[in-house]
């Protein structure tokens, strides 16, 4: 299926820029890219690199007034609200379907709460209606992204998105999420793509808080941690946060941790993460599947929350990449130096 001429991309932030980049680099020479952001550096930068392709717009109401797909990749659920509902310049605001030679898409990779998910698209179906009890004539959908800013660049990410993969819109979805991304999951319906992002979120979260400190504890009892990290590895610790992402600096040469915790997925949006998923946990309908009585404390998850809320208060911490919880929690950054050889002896560098 064929790509949209006209795509709107509204979020120029970390990770936004780069997937907007990719969509410049990876789209036909004649497709027009529509660019929106409150700051007005990214998007003169991104201009500047494809003059002939992207056009800067004033205000979300301008993106969607051409663009037959509008791509939202925001901080937090108040600023989808506002990109969407806004009464004078949001997107829904001064809206026709009427000039477009196919139906508008929109899709958003923000991480927001699956309620302003449903809210959002209520809006949306509310200003265009189904006609003549046929599909909707306007398609918004949740498709949260995960792979961090290096997944961004490379254009390997993963999106979760919120819908059935025999949805009739699935094939031009997966078609312009694929400029950006490497996987594309549908995960049945509206919402569940983000239930999908928060659930690994949560997950992801608290194995980062285990492995910082599984190897601050096997550190200060002696063993080397490339040597911890290698039995992870092989072993049923073994994730992706220890071989890619590991939280100890110089183990993961590009990893945020061996680049003072810059770049990577910060600590605040973690925190933001971590919140969702437990308020998420705690409003759902406390039951198992099959209606068992189900008492869901989110023991795990509120303990976590309170780490990386802790850690966005310390000053070393914050603005940081959230593996940045190792620095919190006290572990050695020196132990290259101070502690163990800088190389590995000879007889363990084969194993």
């Amino acid at each position: 299926m064929a790509l949209p001429n006209c795509i709107g991309f509204i979020g120029l932030g970390q990770m936004g820029y780069p997937m907007a980049e990719n969509l410049c680099k990876k789209t036909s020479s004649t497709t027009e890219i529509l660019i929106y952001d409150v700051s007005q550096g990214p998007l003169n930068k991104l201009q500047a690199a494809y003059t002939n392709k992207v056009r800067i717009c004033d205000n979300p109401r301008q993106v969607a007034e051409k663009a037959t797909c509008i791509i939202t990749m925001l901080p937090e659920s108040s600023h989808v609200e506002a990109v969407y509902l806004e009464p004078e310049s949001g997107l829904l605001s001064d809206y026709s379907s009427g000039h477009m030679d196919q139906r508008p898409l929109f899709i958003d990779c923000s991480t927001i709460s699956p309620q302003t998910c449903l809210g959002v698209r209520d809006a949306v179906l509310k200003r265009f209606p189904p006609t003549n009890n046929e599909e909707p004539s306007i398609t918004s959908v949740d498709a949260p992204v995960s792979g961090g800013v290096l997944g961004a660049e490379k254009g390997t990410l993963t999106f979760m998105v919120g819908c059935s993969p025999i949805s009739q819109d699935f094939a031009v979805i997966k078609n312009v999420l694929s400029l950006m991304g490497s996987s594309i999951i549908p995960c049945g319906g509206p919402s569940l793509g983000l239930v999908a992002k928060l659930c690994n979120n949560y997950c992801s979260s608290l194995i980062a808080i285990a492995t910082s400190e599984a190897f601050d504890i096997g550190m200060s009892a002696g063993i080397d941690p490339r040597i911890l990290q290698r039995v992870f590895n092989k072993s049923i610790a073994g994730s992706t946060v220890n071989e890619k992402w590991n939280p100890v600096p110089g183990l993961c040469p590009n990893a945020p941790s061996s680049k003072g915790y810059e770049g990577g997925f910060r600590v605040e949006l973690m925190r933001k993460d971590v919140r969702l998923a437990v308020e998420m946990g705690e409003e759902a309908i406390n039951t198992k599947p099959g209606g068992v009585a189900h008492d869901r404390n989110m023991r795990l998850g509120k303990q976590g929350l309170k780490i990386y809320e802790e850690a966005c208060m310390q000053d070393d911490c914050k603005g940081k990449d959230s593996r940045v919880v190792y620095r919190w929690m006290g572990g050695s950054e020196t132990w290259r130096t101070n502690v163990f050889p800088d190389e590995l002896p000879d007889e363990y560098k084969d194993l």
